[in-house]
């Protein structure tokens, strides 16, 4: 893979990874346009390696604030934890059953079917953001109509939005950030907490699927075989397409911020809308035979 195929990647992912615009549905978009298989185990390590980047800009990003709020004392940082760990719990029996309903009934007769398959699948993307800008856009008119809200969480607003992340898991398109910060505020949640514990839960998230996806590279590679150099030339892609979306990753985040303060949350919602149907004609004129 190329230096500029890279640049390219790594940029829009960190510049929408962070935004609720879905990054993966766009990046898709950018591999298909460029002619790379979003299914295979290269591209989707790549991926997974540019949401590290940005895994890393949200770290560094909230870092003041969550020592602030997550680790102000014990009892903070007690009651903090055991909300992440219900959400991530949620999210990983939502994400499993998903997993395996969709590999066992909706795949059955595909030959290794793994749902890494549907990631290249434009149409399950375009409906999938469409979903995501809806839920966006109704949390922001449902927030400019409630005058209040509560600032912290508790164990069942915890678990819905682990569930809802665990949705997000398998369809590219639907934005973890966009629905899990929606469901927050739905739920009647501060937007900076709301914010502050979607991205503390990516940052939970993504290390098991950095994992995995490696896993499957190796597999596929048959890595055992080769020589170290081969070794190192599958991953050089992902390494430093990381580093470029932790660039970008810093500025989205500012962005995301500011408009959430401002109350111009729906404006993502309408930009998924539109997106959506951009994937749609894309895949209508460009992509199907």
């Amino acid at each position: 893979m190329s230096i500029l195929k890279i640049f390219v990647l790594a940029i829009v992912q960190g510049a929408a990874e962070l935004l609720p615009v879905s990054s993966s549905a766009h990046v898709i978009v950018a591999e298909k346009l460029m002619g790379l298989d979003p299914t295979s185990p290269e591209m989707t390590l790549l991926l997974v390696m540019l949401h590290t980047g940005t895994m890393f800009a949200v770290i560094f990003f909230f870092w003041s604030s969550w020592k602030q709020n997550f680790f102000a004392s014990q009892k903070v940082f007690l009651n903090s934890a055991k909300f992440i760990v219900v959400a991530t719990l949620f999210t990983a029996i939502t994400g499993l059953l998903l997993k395996l309903l969709i590999e066992k009934i909706f795949m059955k007769g595909v030959p290794h079917a793994e749902i890494e398959l549907l990631f290249g699948n434009l149409d399950l993307v375009s409906i999938s953001l469409a979903c995501a800008g809806i839920l966006i856009m109704i949390a922001g008119w449902k927030t400019h109509q409630r005058p209040g809200a509560k600032p912290g969480l508790d164990t069942k607003s915890s678990s819905w939005i682990g569930i809802v992340q665990g949705v997000c898991l398998p369809f590219r398109g639907f934005s973890r950030s966009g629905a899990t910060i929606s469901t927050g505020l739905l739920l009647g949640i501060e937007k900076a907490r709301a914010e502050e514990f979607s991205f503390a839960l990516a940052v939970v998230l993504t290390p098991p699927v950095i994992a995995r996806e490696i896993l499957r590279l190796l597999k596929a590679q048959h890595v055992n075989t080769l020589t170290s150099a081969s070794t190192m030339s599958l991953f050089y892609p992902s390494l430093l397409g990381m580093v470029l979306s932790f660039i970008a990753g810093i500025l989205a985040l500012r962005w995301l911020s500011n408009w959430l303060v401002r109350g111009r949350w729906h404006f993502f919602g309408i930009y998924c809308i539109v997106a959506a149907l951009a994937v749609f004609l894309l895949n209508v004129t460009l992509f199907v035979e």
